[in-house]
């Protein structure tokens, strides 16, 4: 029986995990199970996909990834498989799946992560609540932030954010100047409005200041968005020049107003601002 959007998205979404816990749990290699993303931050909906997190013994992680796949098969055909072939932390291994009879909005997103690695995504203050299914030893459970280490990769990224804006911002300028409106917009868009929500997030949700475009319609206030979204829209190239001339001003008075000292948030989920 195919899932559709017209079923409970909770159904779908806890046959899934139920399944994957049952082939998991039993297995002695695999310390610890649990979902973040919009789980994490209780904002699932129908087009919610599931992220999922399975620690394991270092040299498990292909077995792993074999038990997950005849796992998500008792569900439904998998449908597609994507594997992220370059991962910027050491210890991670991911996959995307999509099954055959689930919504094509259901998307698996699968780490396996090796249990001597570093990285475990469980700040709270970053990545929400996340909802453990289980978890063997226990110590593998939600962490307090390394707060100076915290703030001293986000006072480093701030200058590298203010050093690439000075130095090619003009990029911009220079192919409005040419009439290359294809160059021009591209330009504005991977610089000068890249740069602008990164410093408006590291304004009003520092732990989530590299996120880029993720989530910032719950997480920066209303009038910032609307404000945002009149800038990504452009008519034509007098529209592109004066949002230009706004964004790259909007950007150079907000870096002053970004403090390097992000305050925890109750219960380690990031405020919404309204």
């Amino acid at each position: 029986m195919a899932f559709g959007l017209a079923d409970d998205k909770e159904s779908i979404r806890s046959k899934i995990v139920d399944t994957l816990v049952d082939f998991l749990r039993p297995l002695d290699f695999v310390h610890a199970f649990w979902e973040g993303g919009a789980a994490a931050f209780g904002r699932v909906d129908e087009w919610s996909d599931i992220d999922l997190y399975v620690v394991v013994d270092d040299d498990k992680v292909d077995q792993t990834f074999i038990v997950v796949e005849e796992a998500l098969k008792s569900v439904s055909p998998i449908d597609k498989k994507y594997p992220v072939l370059q991962n910027p932390w050491p210890g991670v291994f991911q996959a995307f799946y999509r099954l055959r009879d689930t919504s094509k909005y259901v998307l698996i997103d699968l780490a396996i992560l090796q249990f001597s690695g570093g990285e475990k995504f469980l700040e709270p203050e970053i990545h929400g609540n996340n909802v453990f299914y289980f978890s063997n030893p226990p110590e593998i459970k939600p962490a307090l932030i390394d707060a100076d280490r915290f703030n001293a990769k986000m006072q480093e990224r701030l200058k590298r954010l203010q050093a690439r804006f000075e130095m090619f911002n003009i990029f911009v300028q220079k192919e409005i100047n040419r009439a290359n409106s294809l160059e021009a917009i591209g330009l504005y868009h991977n610089i000068t409005l890249a740069s602008l929500v990164e410093a408006l997030r590291a304004k009003y949700n520092p732990f989530h200041f590299d996120f880029r475009m993720r989530y910032v319609h719950y997480e920066l206030p209303e009038a910032t968005v609307n404000k945002l979204q009149d800038l990504y829209f452009v008519r034509n190239m007098d529209d592109l020049q004066e949002k230009y001339r706004k964004a790259s001003q909007w950007f150079l008075e907000t870096m002053p107003q970004v403090s390097t000292t992000p305050k925890r948030k109750h219960k380690g989920v990031p405020e919404q601002n309204s």
